[in-house]
């Protein structure tokens, strides 16, 4: 049996220009996650800790960020348990790498020969762990864009004979129309050809697991979210690879390492009091970890003067994230309508009718303009009514 833990995307040193005051909490963050798979893995006691490209967010890392990492693969190495690297799209191997201005081994307090710390590199792509009776296959390239795709000349490479074929590769899986212009990208029947145990995958953010032909895929996301809007990040996988009856079994189990919850909530604006109350409402499941995603649909009574941008203010300081969509739409008029010959009935049945139109087109720009006609009679309501309107 032999049981590892594969993580990718840390992007540790991250700018998250999107997050203002609150990028360096993130970063930070970032880095808790890395130390808690490193945590986990120990825990678990497993035998091989994989990391598929993009640990750093670029090449660009101040000494003392590389040392916190290496400190990382040092606890690691005293638990003998080896780690395996490879470079991503974001800390590609070029003339500037991170990878070779430092020496995460020697850093680690680990000798090369010791093999508890190893990053693969285009001169050294793949691994021999005698002790795991394991190879790993990590090939990636000297440039961001791969020339073509690195597991081409997988099957054919003469390596040592192991019970283990493990592959470690910063790379997308080929969705026609969707991956055309990524960096590295290779094919379900590429991975399918490689003969590998399992391939440990890097790129998405989104934890996934696969099988093709007797090969067990995966990613393993971002431990934490890279961006506020990746909600199936902050995991790392453990994969337990067994034989049983002279078959190979690979079991992958998802655990959660980062501390970024995501919330969507769905609220009806006929709910909804004033925006005050909203904004109470939600105040009350305050929370500095929580990303809120909050759609206000259905038909909103003319009372309810929202804005969304208002609400996502006044909540900033309780949420990691708050967003706030309002999709509602005004409502039409209810019961008897203010006769014809008047001015609030002229106008409130020739923009009725205007919006009928609009809406029975079923054109785009059409429903667009019907939805602004919507809010028209809603604030023409209100004035005629003789109340008052902030526009």
């Amino acid at each position: 049996m032999l049981r590892l833990l594969h993580t990718a995307d840390v992007h540790l040193g991250a700018r998250h220009a999107d997050l203002g005051d609150a990028a360096s909490a993130q970063r930070e963050r970032q880095f808790a996650a890395f130390k808690a798979s490193v945590d986990l893995a120990i825990a678990e006691k497993v035998d091989l800790f994989l990391v598929a490209g993009d640990l750093f967010d670029s090449n660009v890392q101040p000494r003392r960020s590389v040392e916190r990492v290496a400190a990382e693969l040092g606890r690691l190495a005293q638990a003998r348990i080896r780690s395996v690297l490879v470079p991503g799209t974001h800390d590609v191997y070029d003339r500037s790498s991170v990878y070779r201005a430092y020496d995460l081994a020697a850093l680690a307090g680990t000798r090369t020969q010791d093999e508890l710390v190893t990053v693969l590199t285009p001169d050294h792509p793949w691994i021999h762990l005698q002790a795991l009776d394991a190879v790993v296959h990590g090939p990636c390239f000297p440039t961001k864009r791969a020339p073509y795709s690195p597991l081409r000349d997988l099957a054919a490479l003469e390596v040592p004979e192991a019970t283990w074929k493990i592959g470690v590769l910063h790379a997308a899986t080929a969705i026609p129309g969707r991956t055309d212009h990524d960096e590295v990208v290779v094919t379900v029947e590429e991975i399918a050809a490689t003969g590998l145990d399992y391939l440990a995958l890097g790129h998405w953010h989104s934890a996934q697991v696969a099988k093709t032909k007797g090969v067990t895929y995966a990613y393993a996301g971002a431990p934490e979210p890279v961006a506020v809007d990746q909600d199936r990040a902050g995991k790392v996988l453990l994969v337990t690879l067994d034989e049983r009856a002279g078959a190979h079994t690979v079991e992958v189990e998802e655990r959660t390492v980062g501390r970024t919850a995501f919330e969507h909530r769905e609220i009806d604006a006929a709910t909804v009091e004033s925006q005050p109350a909203l904004i109470a409402k939600l105040q009350a499941q305050a929370n500095p970890d929580l990303v809120l995603d909050v759609r206000l649909f259905g038909v909103r009574p003319d009372s309810l003067d929202l804005e969304p941008l208002e609400v996502e203010d006044a909540l900033k300081g309780s949420f990691l994230r708050v967003r706030v969509r309002d999709v509602s739409q005004p409502a039409l008029s209810e019961g008897a309508l203010p006769p014809a010959e008047t001015i609030a009935g002229a106008f409130i049945r020739n923009v009725e009718g205007r919006i009928a139109d609009l809406e029975a087109s079923g054109d785009t720009l059409a429903v667009r303009e019907a939805e602004e006609l919507r809010d028209v009679l809603r604030l023409g309501r209100l004035l005629l009514a003789g109340e008052e309107v902030t526009l």
